[in-house]
């Protein structure tokens, strides 16, 4: 299940971003990759645990704690602390899957259910760099404005293009969500999302009322606390 969520970053926001990564040193993205990543990886990233990644981060945390959308889509218990990579001049990264398991502190494991790609530089300043996730259905690929974001399943075999003009800006992270198995949360989704849509038309309805009430009683089955 892919979801496009918009405008998790305001413009300000984004602009903010854009001046601390124009005064920050950059270091070799395989610095975080597991062994197939490494292969296959070549890009730039802020420094793990510098001023800027901890404070850039904190910024993308509350504004997905701000999204309704994120929250029903993604249903997260625990959230990576938020990266943020940089592409230019060819650099790129082959096809890939993410590490099932990361280790975000000291004796603190998270399992990776959804990956996670926040957009920072607007997308006709920079030519390639396309998100490309892989499915039974084929390629999607993914270019969004800055500010947005895509959340798809972990277990996705995905790849980044060459960037052959400009500079592609983004965040990533993934999320150990409350509902470990995509089909289960993908229900979850369709079934919040038309009772969001229902609610206006229809408050108090009885049949709104158990709609809501089957919600929660799967969620119940399901999440793993």
């Amino acid at each position: 299940m892919m979801v496009h969520v918009p405008h998790v970053l305001s413009a300000e926001q984004v602009a903010h971003c854009r001046e601390r990564f124009a005064r920050a040193s950059w270091e070799d993205g395989r610095t975080t990759a597991g062994h197939q990543s490494a292969q296959v990886k070549r890009n730039q990233q802020l420094p793990v645990g510098g001023a800027d990644a901890l404070e850039l981060g904190e910024l993308v945390l509350r504004a997905l704690e701000a999204s309704p959308l994120f929250i029903s889509a993604v249903l997260p218990q625990r959230v990576f602390p938020p990266l943020f990579n940089r592409y230019e001049g060819g650099m790129d990264f082959g096809s890939h899957v993410d590490n099932a398991i990361r280790s975000p502190a000291p004796g603190l494991r998270l399992r990776t259910d959804v990956s996670c790609t926040l957009f920072l530089s607007d997308p006709d300043s920079y030519d390639g760099g396309e998100l490309v996730v892989e499915d039974t259905y084929g390629g999607h690929e993914v270019k969004l404005p800055a500010g947005d974001l895509i959340v798809y399943p972990a277990t996705s075999l995905h790849h980044v293009r060459p960037v052959t003009r400009g500079v592609r800006l983004a965040s990533f992270f993934w999320v150990q969500s409350l509902v470990r198995d995509v089909g289960q949360r993908a229900l979850l989704f369709d079934l919040d999302t038309s009772i969001q849509q229902l609610t206006p038309a229809a408050p108090g309805n009885p049949a709104l009322v158990m709609l809501t009430g089957c919600y929660h009683n799967l969620l119940r089955r399901w999440a793993e606390p």
